[in-house]
């Protein structure tokens, strides 16, 4: 941490399922895969673990030398506004919380519990991705339902990609050397889940995700905003149940369900410069939704200083960047197509020499704000 140097990193694919397997990446940049019946989140750490130690692979000489271990968490509730110190009431206060995040949260608390196993006194931190915009007001969280309904379900707009949205929107001032505190951006965590922020001040004040994932952006098979009167009409129509619905527009909606080819934003430019007509709709709505969201936390802000993008699509989609940008000259935004163009998963600027508001690219790294938060809450416990 002395130097923010990443020394491995990787990650498992297909837990619990055929053809399950470990890939690592070395300090020196050489991929290693290693196959095996990964068939839960404990086997998966101690798969994990192992290749750390080992003395082919590995970076470190035993488990002894790793002080803390940082989970992200993503949804941590009206309760965690901040990263934490995980201890007893801070797993019970999770458990609590998988009604808000049932696909999420229960693979979470897993690690956790696995590494408890595993490493028996390891201190660990939460760093969850709600808590950046727990900053936001009442009238810009709360729903237009009967009051009884939020006080007793919690049922409030949450916002997710949190540690992104913090990263680079505190990134981007540095770069920039300009105040954190002073500032009004736009940060656009464009990947396969999309979200738009608006940070004023350092502090995130709306965000287009609210109570689940689904809500703002068109995404990769997320429906994004939507009417609730449709989803009720479908249902009837169709004769859908609680479940198929929710998959319905969870998982295939979105830019596979409009386009029918793919979520995957490379493949579906591919099909539009081939003259399909049903890519080339989907990504003008895709750049539209964007560029709705950007004018209006423009507007709740009273402003804006700086648009950024990240994620996947934000740091290497110039069409994308350009296409949610054009026509916001008017708000002071102006893209360098020139300079748009030639930027791919790097730190740039890509606004003209005359553009009031500065246009940035700035890769996101929530890895690295999970390790700076878990060094510093640990760092109070010693």
């Amino acid at each position: 941490m002395a130097d923010q140097k990443v020394i491995s990193k990787g990650g498992i694919e297909k837990l619990g399922m055929k053809g399950s397997f470990l890939k690592h990446v070395k300090e020196d940049g050489q991929v290693v895969l290693f196959d095996g019946e990964i068939i839960d989140h404990k086997v998966g750490i101690e798969y994990i673990l192992g290749i750390l130690t080992s003395v082919k692979h590995g970076c470190l000489n035993s488990l002894e030398e790793i002080d803390a271990v940082g989970h992200r968490v993503v949804h941590g509730g009206e309760k965690f506004k901040s990263s934490v110190f995980i201890d007893e009431e801070v797993k019970a206060e999770l458990v609590r919380n998988i009604d808000l995040a049932p696909l999420h949260n229960p693979p979470n608390l897993k690690g956790i519990y696995a590494m408890e196993e595993l490493i028996p006194g390891i201190p660990q931190v939460g760093v969850f991705d709600t808590a950046f915009h727990q900053s936001m007001e009442p009238h810009a969280y709360m729903y237009g339902i009967p009051y009884i309904l939020y006080k007793k379900y919690s049922i409030r707009r949450y916002g997710f990609h949190g540690t992104s949205h913090r990263y680079v929107s505190q990134r981007v001032c540095d770069i920039l050397g300009r105040d954190y505190h002073t500032q009004k951006i736009v940060t656009c965590h464009l990947g396969n889940g999309a979200s738009v922020a608006a940070v004023k001040n350092g502090k995130s004040v709306d965000t287009s995700m609210g109570f689940t994932p689904v809500e703002g952006l068109i995404m990769g098979t997320r429906s994004g905003d939507l009417d609730i009167g449709i989803v009720t009409y479908i249902m009837e129509k169709e004769e859908l149940g609680i479940k198929t619905v929710n998959s319905l527009f969870n998982k295939h909606s979105g830019m596979l369900g409009l386009t029918g080819l793919s979520s995957d934003m490379r493949e579906i430019e591919k099909a539009s410069a081939e003259g399909n007509e049903k890519a080339a709709l989907a990504l003008d709505m895709y750049n539209y939704r964007v560029k709705k969201y950007i004018g209006a936390y423009a507007a709740a802000m009273g402003g804006i200083d700086i648009l950024v993008f990240t994620g996947g699509i934000g740091e290497n989609a110039d069409t994308t960047r350009l296409g949610s940008s054009s026509g916001l000259e008017y708000m002071g935004i102006e893209v360098d197509p020139e300079k748009n163009q030639n930027v791919r998963g790097e730190e740039c600027e890509i606004s003209t020499p005359r553009s009031k508001v500065k246009v940035m690219v700035v890769p996101t790294n929530e890895e690295l704000m999970i390790a700076l938060d878990t060094e510093e809450i640990v760092r109070y416990l010693k």
